[in-house]
């Protein structure tokens, strides 16, 4: 296109411009960005807009931008006849291609050259088709005028409605907060003075029980007092005993007093065999309540072979599941009897050591490489002294014999078993 200038819209013949605004027309609706002056009018029907929209059209166009945007959609458009004067004025008018002035000026002077002889007829007409299209205009304006005036008058009233309803709701907050105001006093001073009375009360209350403090302290100083002066008493006659028992000793001469009536008694009896609790007589190995009155006893000492017991109690669970099933149920145990508790899993072949977790009371131990369990638990046992009650849990029949001979009791896993599952 070229921006040579030509004839304006107006100084073109009737039939020219009557096309040109017909082909705009035909194309408004896909030219982008349109004034508002025919943003309307692309909605009209496409038989209703060069008819009705013929004023708009031609004032847009005077937009040399609009007129060139609209100039891209008519060339999309396929060209006309050569022997089409109007057509092809219009058309080059719109497009603007190389020589375009010249082209319409050419094509113009013959549309005007053989323009009938009713020109002022069709002028005529075309300002009756400008009147009815303004006509047209003023009703649809009118019409949105009405509507537009119905719709604020609709929303006026709702207004009305809206503020009537906000006054009223208003009016009752403020009723109810007076109210709550009212009853928020009446009840400050209820408070204050319940407050006053237990303040009162509280400091009644406080005086009494400094006085029965002074009462105690002054009960308690005499209790002392007299409590004092009869241990005085009592330990002044003991000392007075002790020390004439001791220069009695002394004036005759007495050696210390060794062994006891029973000791020979107690000889001939122990040639005969070991002995044994009685109450392994009545119950036996596996009878927890052996092993319930074994741990009753002061100071006892619990070692349980770990694997031996916790294969027969969960075989079908993995060892990691068996060592903390069996480490956490002796908690009950444990912290009913005070025992000192050990349990001795077997690692002689791996040198994972995997954590257990053990209640207070409960030690864990695995066995070094290479060393079996049970010998772990007999060295446990050579190391206690003779006398403390040492308690084995262990189904093994060579590590009992062997921590029995070594002073320590032996009891089955399923007296054991029977305690833990209480």
């Amino acid at each position: 296109m070229t921006g040579a200038a030509g004839p304006a819209l107006t100084d073109l013949p009737e039939p020219v411009r009557l096309r040109v605004v017909a082909q705009v027309a035909e194309v408004l609706p896909d030219v982008p960005q349109l004034p508002p002056g025919v943003r309307r009018v692309a909605t009209f029907a496409p038989a209703r807009r060069a008819r009705l929209g013929a004023t708009a059209i031609g004032e847009a166009l005077g937009d040399e931008e609009f007129r060139e945007r609209a100039g891209v959609q008519v060339a999309a458009r396929p060209e006309p006849a050569a022997e089409d004067d109007v057509a092809v004025a219009a058309r080059a008018w719109m497009t603007r291609p190389e020589g375009w002035a010249e082209l319409v000026a050419e094509r113009a002077a013959r549309v005007a050259a053989v323009a009938p002889p009713d020109q002022r007829d069709r002028e005529l007409e075309r300002l009756r088709a400008r009147l009815a299209e303004t006509e047209e205009t003023v009703r649809e304006l009118r019409a949105g005028q009405r509507e537009l005036e119905d719709r604020h008058k609709a929303e006026h009233t709702g207004l009305r409605r809206k503020v009537g309803e906000a006054r009223a709701a208003e009016r009752d907050a403020r009723e109810v907060a007076e109210r709550a105001t009212a009853e928020l006093a009446a009840l400050r001073a209820e408070v204050e003075g319940r407050v006053g009375a237990l303040e009162k009360e509280n400091r009644r209350l406080r005086t009494e029980v400094e006085r029965r403090d002074a009462e105690g302290a002054q009960a308690k100083r005499v209790a002392r007092s007299e409590r004092d002066e009869v241990t005085m008493r009592a330990r002044l006659l003991l000392e007075t005993v002790i020390d004439a028992a001791t220069g009695l000793r002394r004036e005759l001469a007495l050696p210390p007093v060794e062994g006891v009536p029973a000791d020979r008694v107690v000889a001939d009896v122990a040639e005969a065999g070991v002995r044994t609790p009685s109450s392994a007589g009545a119950m036996g190995a596996a009878h927890p309540g052996l092993l319930d009155q074994l741990l009753a006893m002061p100071r006892a000492r619990l070692i349980v072979d770990g694997y031996n017991v916790s294969k027969r109690a969960w075989p079908s669970s993995s060892l990691e599941a068996q060592r903390n099933r069996l480490a956490g149920s002796l908690a009950a145990l444990v912290a009913r009897t005070g025992a000192e508790t050990t349990l001795v899993f077997d690692a002689a072949e791996t040198d994972h050591r995997p954590p257990v977790v053990a209640p207070r009371g409960v030690r864990v131990l695995y066995s070094p490489r290479g060393v079996l369990a049970d010998d772990v638990v007999r060295d446990l046992v050579s190391v206690e002294p003779q006398g403390r009650v040492v308690v084995v849990v262990t189904a093994d029949r060579a590590v009992a014999t062997d921590v029995a001979a070594a002073g320590a009791r032996v009891v089955d896993p399923d007296a054991l078993l029977g305690l833990i599952a209480r």
